[in-house]
């Protein structure tokens, strides 16, 4: 009987390590998927989670169709150690990543290496409103130094800084090409975000601040127009802001 039981126990546990090293890369998809609500998910998935590859898709709705938000493929590499604790993986794009994205760490505490990622503004439309309605072009990139991320009960601590760049931005509701160009700055401490919007350049201007915390996020900002574009670019600020009136100039808030 006891020859049994551990030929039993030998062969259940061959079974498990068999379809823990064939787990499709699917399985990932799904975790992103329900992570996100279905805004994000991963496209054509092949592979498996150990080393696979896809592209990364987003859809307004749940049941709306899946569009590439980010070029290329991106392809992973995740050593089998995670199984006993050690976290050690690698993320490839060569369209969309400046270099070979390196996370390790343990289950409850990853560092990040430093990268920075295009992202194509035209794509964003399909994350849905108010983004579809804007319909913004134009290049974007976010950078981030070396990150360290911290599991602290069901939330993830960041601590770290993120820099988003937006050049010849542009959108289909204003004739004026590009916009601007604009730069974002988030200080991450913990659980909770500071945020700096800047504007490099006009015409249209940019700035404010803004805070996450406590799960919320709250933004505080001004829009308006360089001298002689206010009536060309009155329609899209009034989509953005309420109107008002700071001495001779009109400005719009920006408030979220």
């Amino acid at each position: 009987m006891r020859r049994l039981v551990i030929w039993f126990a030998a062969a259940l546990l061959t079974v498990m390590l068999t379809l823990l090293a064939f787990c499709p890369a699917a399985w990932l998809a799904t975790a992103l998927e329900r992570q996100t609500g279905g805004r994000l998910t991963l496209g054509d998935a092949q592979g498996t989670l150990w080393r696979g590859s896809a592209f990364v898709g987003g859809a307004p709705g749940k049941t709306d169709p899946v569009t590439p938000l980010l070029p290329g493929r991106f392809s992973w590499s995740i050593s089998p150690l995670l199984l006993f604790g050690r976290v050690d993986a690698e993320l490839e794009n060569s369209s969309a990543l400046s270099q070979t994205l390196k996370v390790t760490g343990t289950w409850s505490q990853w560092q990040v290496g430093p990268a920075a990622i295009d992202l194509p503004a035209d794509r964003l439309s399909g994350l849905g409103a108010p983004l579809n309605t804007i319909q913004l072009s134009g290049q974007m990139q976010l950078s981030w130094g070396p990150l360290l991320l911290v599991r602290q009960g069901e939330r993830i601590a960041v601590n770290g800084t993120m820099d988003l760049d937006l050049n010849n931005v542009a959108s289909r509701l204003s004739q004026i090409r590009p916009l601007g160009a604009y730069k974002v700055i988030v200080v991450w401490t913990g659980q909770e975000a500071q945020l700096e919007l800047k504007t490099a350049s006009g015409p249209m201007l940019l700035t404010g601040t803004g805070a996450l915390k406590n799960g919320q996020f709250h933004f505080s900002g001004r829009a308006e127009a360089e001298a002689g574009q206010e009536q060309k670019l009155a329609n899209l600020l009034n989509l953005l802001g309420q109107h008002q009136k700071d001495g001779n100039k009109d400005v719009y808030a920006l408030k979220l």
